[in-house]
């Protein structure tokens, strides 16, 4: 976290207060329609009905339509396996001429729920509990869709970005890690041109502490298969010379880091130290450690989260405790994630863990890796005037300094926009906090910031198109 100094707006203290005025206006029915988006479950898994993800598309696209824009289409393209991605929105209204347009961009799919048993609150239903709004997707990322309408409301009540471009591109997979996404840009080029664009789908320091996400890892995953009979045997009869597939397996997992928790894998590089740390007891907290579990790594919690690599083991196929019997089991599947230090280039990572998998000799038990996922890092340049208008508008809707904060989580379809539109500013902002839980039970929003993240949109916009009318 590195706090910022406040650059100087373009924009009149009136102005600011109109816009003020002009979101606090919208509050009922931002939540109101909010919460009509969260009752739609556009989960994107390829094994369920994806009429779901059909109808927020179209939610989505009559959001934008209401708000008063009049070019707003409901597109798809091919994922690479051929198969058509799902429907993203596209709204636009052309700049004037000389003036610059804005990408903005999120995303209407979400996450399962998972055990609903482990929610206090209908997953499905917003429910407003202390000032935070509950259901999946309140978050992660369906509020970043009602920033940019209630932005996009509250500049044209106040004509304060008379002439600014505005395209809003809203995609409905990026939940499975946007497959379809670099064809879609592709395609959509035109369309989709900006000189700046704006990310919706990162977090806030803490609740009341707004930020700019300035770095991000990148990411690899990968699938690996341990495999010690043909089928499974009588574990009685044949236990005790032959150890079970999952103990391998565990064996194998434990390769992946050192004594103390740090990751054992040649070729993951680190990156320079982070500039200021992330206190532990703040981390503790913020990640809902239990207590007495010691913390994996070496080096500053802010290097362990940003600037060094993490594997995750996020899945593995095994036998249910509920269907189990006395067999041994002869195979298990498993899914890694991995964490990439800024910088780090993602094919060789991808490369590196396959080769360590390759060298392991567990009993001599068969081991296989498959890469199934690479995505780049990402680093802003926070001088860059796009980035201090940010800045500026943060500290206007929060009225708090805001900070510069790295990111530990990974956003692979950030570099599909900086291949495609190399000259763009790209902005990662967002509406979660630590306590958002997104991916998890309870997922939720804090509502007030909410609020002030579709000013900050609102002033940053305004901001924009000032300046360059001025220029």
């Amino acid at each position: 976290m590195t706090e910022t100094n406040e650059p100087l707006s373009v924009v009149s203290p009136d102005v600011v207060d109109q816009l003020r005025s002009a979101v606090d206006g919208q509050r009922e029915q931002l939540i109101k329609e909010l919460s009509a988006l969260v009752e739609i479950p556009s989960v994107a898994w390829d094994d369920l009905d994806p009429q779901p993800v059909i109808d927020s598309a179209e939610a989505v696209a009559e959001l934008f339509r209401s708000a008063g824009l009049e070019d707003v289409r409901v597109l798809s393209a091919a994922r690479p396996d051929g198969a058509q991605g799902r429907p993203a929105i596209i709204a636009r209204r052309e700049a004037a001429d000389g003036m610059p347009t804005v990408l903005m961009y999120a995303h209407h799919d979400v996450q399962p729920t998972g055990d609903v048993e482990l929610w206090n609150t209908d997953p499905w239903k917003a429910t407003e509990v202390n000032g935070r709004l509950y259901a999946r997707g309140t978050a992660d990322d369906k509020a970043g869709i009602m920033v940019h309408v209630g932005a996009l409301r509250a500049i044209d009540q106040v004509a304060a970005a008379t002439g600014l471009g505005l395209t809003y591109f809203i995609e409905g997979e990026e939940e499975v890690g946007s497959p379809s996404f670099a064809n879609f840009l592709q395609e959509n080029r035109d369309a989709l041109a900006a000189e700046v664009i704006i990310v919706a789908d990162s977090s806030n320091w803490k609740v009341g502490q707004p930020a700019l996400t300035t770095s991000l890892r990148g990411l690899t995953a990968g699938e690996f298969e341990v495999r010690v009979l043909e089928h499974a045997v009588h574990s009685g009869v044949f236990g005790g010379p032959v150890l079970d597939a999952p103990t391998i397996a565990a064996r194998l997992v434990a390769t992946l880091h050192d004594e103390n928790g740090d990751v054992a894998v040649e070729g993951l590089a680190v990156a320079s130290t982070a500039e200021i740390d992330y206190d532990e007891a703040d981390f503790r907290a913020d990640a809902n450690v239990v207590e007495g579990l010691r913390l994996a790594g070496t080096g500053s919690i802010a290097d362990r989260l940003w600037r060094k690599p993490a594997i995750s083991l996020i899945g593995m196929d095994i036998t249910n405790v509920s269907l189990s019997s006395n067999t041994i089991i002869p195979m298990v599947r498993g899914k890694v994630s991995v964490r990439l230090a800024p910088g780090q280039d993602p094919a060789l990572a991808a490369k590196a863990m396959e080769e360590h998998f390759a060298n392991q000799d567990i009993f001599g038990a068969e081991i296989s890796y498959k890469t199934t996922e690479v995505g780049p890092s990402f680093a802003t340049d926070t001088s860059s005037p796009a980035a201090q208008a940010k800045m500026w508008a943060l500290k206007q809707a929060w009225n708090v300094k805001p900070v510069e904060m790295g990111l530990g989580g990974s956003i692979p379809f950030i570099g599909d926009l900086q291949a495609v539109f190399p000259d763009a500013e790209i902005l990662v902002t967002g509406i979660e906090d630590p306590d958002t839980r997104a991916h998890s039970a309870n997922e939720s929003l804090h509502i007030e910031d909410f609020f002030k993240a579709t000013l900050s949109e609102a002033l940053l916009l305004t901001h924009l198109a000032t300046e360059a009318a001025n220029s």
